[in-house]
């Protein structure tokens, strides 16, 4: 089925996605250079073409329907999501002059706690139009945020974060202040926003409505008079430019400290990823007078830090961040010239959180057979694994696989108690290369924590972004990001950085899946000679169909 958009049929499945990708980017790329320069009159004009363009509407909606992982969750309009040939008819009635309909509160548990973290769902209207909005803002914002912001932007990440933390301190022990902003999503004051936005006035006018729309609670309505809406598609654009600034009026801070102590500037660094952040610097001084710099900066923006989660201490005592643990230890100079030695690895809270989760797997698979466990342990395994692939895991991965070792051998002679524990243990597991006592069904097994490779992540150079036209630059980034699975690394690789189906450069955000060659169905393999990647939209055109987004798992477990 067809639908017409002015003088444009479109048959959703036959678009080509490839010609509107390039397209968009370019005029992206455009906004990027326009902002670099400080062109306003320029930016303005290229977003007002944006907006308008049936090319930006037709990948916003895009992306809500298809590739957005929160697509089946709705709003008050009760609609989670759209066909093929539902979606042209939304793309054509996008207007920026509509007003927001209010959000639908929603209550998600908070990872380890009790208590609850409330989502605003936007319609699937209004999801579409702040997509389109932020593809007009995010190339202008991008090259204005200051270079330490690591959070919800493209082309960074937590490892980035991290890294920025090792580089700061790996010469010097520093004081540190490790800050949390209080409810900063649901506080940030609406006018200062949208002082701070400075964007023309039916832009405004748009975002206002946004922030304005109220929320419905159980069919009770509440005005929204501050915050930004967490699970809107915009809100943490919108986040970070509230708090954008921070690091300026830090090194203002350090500018006005007497020209006699300017290792006191030289010494002091800031890492911010979305509201938690930390200052580093070797006096402690200067970080307690820095706690009360930001705190002030924060009250023009309705925020202020959260005193429960807001302290001072030292890297030689460490502290957490980003679910890492930073920590300083004393050593010989035969080891170290510095006389210490800089340890980063998962923080105990993850730890004991990560063996909560594989447990409980366990605990909930009791009857069920070999195979399915493996199914479902596998991919938290893999996954927890990967992301703290790039710091000093070793010892903690050897500990994790102890205590699943034991679990899954009382999972075993719970299942057979009149065999014997040798007959149990000839059964479960085996031998996978020269790998012993591997959990094993068959050909499927249940990878150890302690094979993934520890490989240092390379930190984003900090001028860098995803809107500079670099597609080298970031196609190398993609496929050594510790969260990319080896497989798709080497598929990857194999496809110069493209999809095999459009022949675009992969871009940080897209989502991708492995396609068979030949199908399983009909025997195809899991090997990488019968695999390649594609987009997610083009295998769903590959196809013919929706198909599942959720992708195989590799046949190598890293």
């Amino acid at each position: 089925m067809s639908k017409t958009l002015g003088n444009q049929t479109v048959e959703w499945n036959k678009v080509n996605w490839r010609r509107l990708e390039k397209t968009l980017y370019k005029l992206q790329k455009r906004i990027f250079r326009a902002s670099q320069r400080g062109d306003t009159r320029v930016v303005r004009k290229l977003q007002k073409t944006l907006i308008k363009s049936w090319t930006a509407k037709m990948i916003a909606v895009r992306r809500v329907t298809q590739e957005n992982k929160g697509k089946n969750t709705a709003g008050i309009d009760e609609v989670k999501s759209l066909k093929p040939e539902q979606r042209p008819a939304l793309v054509a009635s996008l207007n920026v002059s509509e007003r927001a309909k209010p959000t639908r509160r929603v209550w998600i548990p908070k990872p380890g706690r009790t208590e609850k973290r409330p989502l605003s769902i936007p319609t699937m209207y209004d999801r579409a139009l702040q997509a389109l909005t932020k593809l007009a803002l995010e190339p202008e914002w991008e090259a204005k945020f200051e270079p330490n912001s690591y959070g919800f932007r493209p082309g960074r990440s937590c490892h980035d974060a991290i890294e920025a933390i090792f580089n700061y301190i790996r010469q010097k022990p520093k004081w540190v202040l490790d800050a949390d902003i209080a409810k900063c999503f649901d506080k940030i004051n609406h006018d200062a926003l949208l002082t701070k936005l400075n964007t023309y006035p039916s832009m405004r006018r748009l975002i206002k409505s946004w922030l304005k729309a109220g929320v419905m609670d159980k069919r009770v309505f509440s005005p929204t008079e501050e915050g930004t809406p967490q699970g809107g598609v915009i809100s943490p654009l919108l986040a970070n430019i509230a708090l954008h600034g921070m690091e300026q009026r830090v090194w203002e801070y350090a500018n006005s400290i007497p020209r006699k102590k300017t290792h006191y500037k030289s010494g002091l660094g800031l890492v911010r990823y979305a509201d938690d952040f930390v200052c580093m610097h070797p006096d402690k001084t200067v970080i307690e007078d820095l706690k009360k710099v930001i705190n002030d900066w924060l009250k023009d923006m309705g925020l202020e830090l959260k005193p429960s989660k807001t302290k001072i201490s030292h890297t030689m005592d460490g502290f957490d961040f980003l679910g890492f643990n930073v920590k300083q230890h004393k050593v010989g100079k035969n080891h170290s010239k510095q006389g210490f030695k800089t340890i980063i690895k998962p923080s105990k809270e993850k730890v004991q959180e990560h063996y909560g989760e594989i447990a409980d797997v366990i605990e909930r698979h009791k009857a069920a057979p070999q195979k399915a466990l493996i199914s479902h342990l596998k991919p938290k395994i893999r996954g927890w694994c990967n992301y703290y692939s790039t710091v000093c895991s070793k010892e903690t991965f050897n500990d994790l696989g102890n205590l699943l070792w034991n679990k899954l051998q009382r999972w075993g002679y719970r299942r057979h108690p009149k065999k014997s524990k040798t007959w149990v243990n000839n059964k479960y597991w085996g031998t996978v290369g020269n790998n012993k006592w591997v959990f094993k069904d068959g050909d499927d097994y249940l990878p150890k924590h302690v094979w993934k490779e520890i490989k240092r992540h390379v930190k984003v150079q900090e001028t860098r972004s995803p809107y500079d036209g670099d597609s080298v630059y970031w196609s190398t980034r993609m496929g050594k990001h510790p969260e990319m699975t080896s497989q798709k690394a080497r598929l990857l690789k194999r496809q110069k950085g493209k999809c095999a189906h459009c022949g675009l450069t992969f871009r940080e955000k897209d989502l991708m899946e492995k396609h068979h060659v030949l199908p399983k169905a009909l025997g195809g393999k899991d090997s990488d000679k019968n695999l390649e990647l594609l987009h997610l939209h083009c295998h769903d055109a590959k196809h013919g169909k929706k198909i599942n987004s959720t992708m195989e798992l590799d046949a190598n477990p890293w």
